[in-house]
């Protein structure tokens, strides 16, 4: 599969985990909210249409299987799953884990209050944690 080139303010604002099939995996960079972010590597893509329907369906697989597993990994009260785009055009799906308690409930996480960035040892946790987690799901996707 082919490489496309990031959104910079995507780059900035997470981390690399894994290759999916059709996504490439990252993690946001704020401890507050465990947020996965999927991004397809298909090139001048905007919107889940632009997409043929087999990338559809791997994408909204993907999308699930990620939430399935950010839900088991963090015990979250509910999985937000979002395609926005109002800021970067570069199709991209949020899964975000949230809990009652957390800092935005019940509202969105988007613009509430500042970011708190991973130290290097809470993101080397996470990423190990993600990966031993994919490793467990690579026949399903």
């Amino acid at each position: 599969m082919s490489s496309v080139e990031l959104d910079e303010r995507l780059v900035r604002d997470s981390y690399p985990v894994a290759e999916l099939p059709l996504c490439q995996l990252r993690l946001m960079d704020d401890t507050r909210f465990p947020w996965l972010i999927l991004i397809p590597r298909r090139e001048g893509v905007s919107e889940v249409f632009d997409l043929d329907e087999e990338d559809q369906r791997q994408l909204w697989h993907e999308a699930s299987e990620m939430g399935r597993m950010l839900k088991a990994m963090t015990g979250a009260d509910k999985i937000n799953v979002a395609n926005l785009g109002n800021v970067v055009a570069q199709l991209h799906v949020h899964v975000v884990a949230r809990r009652q308690a957390d800092a935005a409930w019940p509202g969105p996480v988007w613009g509430q209050g500042e970011a708190q960035p991973y130290d290097l040892n809470e993101l080397a946790n996470m990423r190990d944690h993600l990966l031993a987690q994919l490793g467990g799901l690579k026949s399903r996707l």
